[in-house]
């Protein structure tokens, strides 16, 4: 299968990978034959990317680093126990979060045994999943992210747990933002901004005072905003005084953050994402979280199509976990002509040979 863009999707293509909606129920079938109105429905949806199955990727697979049923359940859960919050206030909240606890602690404990059982780097499954709230997704893959990291960089069992909660938890201050902030799609006024910012603060108050999570995990919504050169808020903390953990939520949050579809943007392809990651290391991030992530996120997921610099294209066809930037590539086309027989080449092998370009607008002799 093959990544592409809905900008170019034409009729009598098929699509390679189900696309599922909030409701646990398939948008879009695998095997479909893509029509006028499936292409119309998709781009209303801001749908901007499928994958689609071609010849010239027959036989390339996508392995989803949680299983759709985990990712359904947990963000079910989520939503649950975050409505169930927003309307109270005063001790009920905090009542109620305390509740909640055990719900979030289950779906860490079902990400946490997944993840760590699991060798295979993750992949960012474009518009594969459609759900209501950002907020709820977010929180989830900022988890995965965060578990991911955390056990590159071997912290221990109950390390991981609390960044995992911390992670899941880190914009729990949001249920205090007005909806109409929330979801503007614009840019905010500098009041609106300044009313933003103070979710981190909200968050650590509700955290801080349940008996049913560490104070660490309270932390992570307190500081994820935080950055190295003293530039993030609430507090403006330089590098050694912004918690290990915060800073692996930071690195997991803005990920997350530019590689998902927002009100007031759309999304960007893992490989910008990390680009973004990478500008800001050492400066913006931590350095070891940095390196850490890089070798547990694919750069191009299985199915991108690439052009590289000698001239040749082809699809990736599998990961490299020692250099997740440099994967395994099927080579179709070379000087502009079809290949009548593909092969395949591990970028980390051909250094002089670098990345042109993603092209999830690739069209020429499709079928």
């Amino acid at each position: 299968m093959r990544l592409i863009s809905t900008k170019v999707l034409q009729t009598g293509m098929v699509i390679g990978r189900t696309i599922w909606n909030e409701a646990e129920r398939p948008l879009l079938q695998k095997g479909v034959k893509v029509s006028d109105h499936i292409i119309q429905r998709l781009q209303q949806l801001n749908i901007q990317y499928v994958y689609i199955d071609d010849k010239i990727s027959a036989n390339i697979e996508i392995k989803e680093a949680i299983p759709r049923v985990l990712r359904q359940h947990a963000i079910d859960q989520i939503t649950s126990s975050f409505n169930k919050l927003k309307n109270l206030k005063g001790k009920d909240v905090t009542y109620c979060l305390d509740q909640q606890t055990k719900h979030f602690s289950a779906i860490i404990d079902d990400l946490f045994d997944n993840i760590m059982n699991n060798k295979e780097i993750l992949t960012v499954l474009s518009d594969a999943f459609l759900y209501d709230n950002y907020i709820y997704t977010h929180s989830l893959q900022v988890a995965v992210y965060s578990i991911a990291i955390a056990k590159e960089m071997h912290y221990n069992a109950t390390e991981i747990r609390q960044i995992g909660i911390g992670a899941i938890l880190h914009d729990v201050g949001k249920i205090m933002i007005p909806q109409e902030t929330l979801k503007k799609p614009g840019r905010f006024t500098n009041e609106e901004y300044e009313l933003m910012k103070l979710h981190t603060k909200y968050g650590f108050d509700l955290l801080r005072n349940l008996h049913t999570i560490s104070l660490l995990s309270a932390h992570c919504a307190f500081q994820h905003h935080e950055r190295l050169d003293g530039s993030g808020y609430p507090r403006g903390l330089l590098d050694f005084e912004i918690h290990p953990y915060a800073k692996i939520i930071a690195v997991a949050d803005v990920f997350d953050a530019v590689t998902s579809n927002r009100v007031y943007r759309k999304k960007m392809l893992p490989s910008r994402g990390m680009d973004i990651i990478n500008e800001g290391s050492g400066t913006l991030y931590d350095e070891k979280v940095v390196n850490a992530f890089r070798r547990c996120i694919a750069y191009y997921p299985n199915g991108t199509c690439l052009l590289l610099s000698d001239g040749r294209r082809g699809i990736v066809c599998k990961q490299n976990k020692e250099h997740a930037e440099l994967p395994w590539v099927r080579i179709f086309e070379e000087n502009g002509e079809m290949l009548k027989a593909t092969y395949e080449v591990l970028l980390a092998e051909q250094l002089d040979i670098s990345v042109e370009k993603v092209e999830v607008e690739y069209l020429e002799q499709v079928e």
